[in-house]
């Protein structure tokens, strides 16, 4: 039963955090450039911690995870640097820009650290609130 509750509140969080994510990529008001890039990846990393975790849901692992994630969201973002035709391609449609980026930028970097930070919190969270 733990399992299930643990369970559905990963999912109840990705109903919120996946809208959100898409939110903030399309948001045009104020500040509307730091949401759009940096507040969306913030939202990004959450997201495959919490997709993972729904699959992988122990202590261990809602350690792990989360450094697993922000290495290989770095791995992709130093692949924007790389401009082989394949990639081109697939950044050239939405979902492909949406997963693997079109641009390098530094700044990304510790979005995904506070991303990865958060989705690490909420796990524990989850975790110590299973029983609830």
């Amino acid at each position: 039963m733990i399992w299930a509750s643990t369970q559905t509140k990963v999912v109840l969080t990705l109903l919120v955090v996946t809208p959100l994510g898409f939110a903030f990529k399309f948001y045009s008001g104020p500040d509307n450039w730091w949401f759009n890039n940096y507040g969306a990846g913030v939202l990004y990393e959450i997201f495959w911690i919490l997709l993972a975790f729904l699959f992988f849901p122990s202590k261990r692992s809602g350690n792990l995870i989360p450094v697993y994630v922000f290495v290989i969201t770095c791995i992709l973002e130093f692949l924007q640097l790389w401009h082989p035709p394949f990639l081109q391609e697939f950044r050239s449609h939405f979902l492909g820009s949406a997963l693997i980026g079109t641009t390098f930028t530094r700044w990304d970097f510790p979005h995904y650290v506070l991303g990865c930070l958060l989705g690490w919190g909420w796990i524990r969270f989850i975790l110590t609130r299973k029983d609830k």
